[in-house]
């Protein structure tokens, strides 16, 4: 089994994911646009991640075009498919949705409120098995200014207050998350320093909100992958 990483951006990497692709052996290759050309074949690969970036799935570049047809190459042939932030948004636009502004920039742990980001799931969501020993709401990292419009298609798994459409289903197994699940300590603190948006913020608080909730934020993001694994066939239960 061979799973195809799509890295929109150097500093989005596969964070967490890449630890259990590592402990479990399992085959992988990375497609990088800044230093790959063609986009690889659907026909290779067992399973598709698409990261995210600071492209907007609707710019009209040769590079978010051809992402998108290549996206919609994978779901035609039913390839198992999982999109975090920029991932959902080609993916939503390879389905013939629509991408628009999101009402407010949702950025880092917290929102206006100065609460901590949740997703709330969906009574379809709470009984999807990539959310199997998942609680009904749980934390995540936000670095979106825009959102996604569901096809009659898709089925909406998981809500969150400032931004509705967070986690999205397309047919048995592709998925969209609008926040970010993966995130490891190296990426996180990468992501502080580089990112314009993330820049702004207090470090230290941002900091100070990772580790208070690290712990439980990694099991959630590892299940999460797991399990899409298990629905992808990648992984035996």
């Amino acid at each position: 089994m061979k799973v195809l990483i799509v890295k929109n951006i150097a500093r989005e990497s596969p964070g967490l994911l890449m630890e259990i692709l590592e402990e479990n052996r399992i085959e992988y290759n990375i497609y990088e646009y800044e230093k790959d050309r063609a986009f690889p074949s659907p026909e290779d690969y067992d399973a598709i991640f698409v990261f995210g970036g600071p492209d907007s799935a609707n710019d009209k570049t040769e590079k978010i075009t051809k992402e998108i047809k290549c996206v919609k190459d994978f779901l035609a042939k039913r390839i198992p498919y999982f999109g975090i932030c920029l991932g959902l948004q080609v993916m939503a636009k390879a389905l013939g949705g629509n991408v628009k502004k999101n009402p407010i920039k949702e950025i880092g742990w917290r929102d206006p409120k100065d609460n901590v980001f949740k997703v709330n799931l969906t009574d379809e969501g709470k009984k999807d098995p990539i959310f199997e020993g998942i609680g009904s709401e749980f934390n995540i990292f936000q670095l979106h200014g825009e959102t996604v419009e569901l096809t009659q298609q898709m089925k909406l798994l998981g809500t969150g207050e400032y931004c509705t459409n967070q986690i999205v289903k397309y047919g048995e197994n592709a998925y969209g998350f609008q926040g970010h699940i993966e995130l490891s300590s190296d990426i996180f603190y990468t992501w502080i320093q580089e990112d314009k948006y993330l820049a702004r913020l207090d470090k230290f608080q941002l900091d100070k909100d990772y580790n208070k909730i690290r712990e439980k934020y990694e099991s959630n993001g590892k299940k999460i992958l797991n399990n899409f694994l298990y629905v992808s066939g990648i992984k035996k239960k």
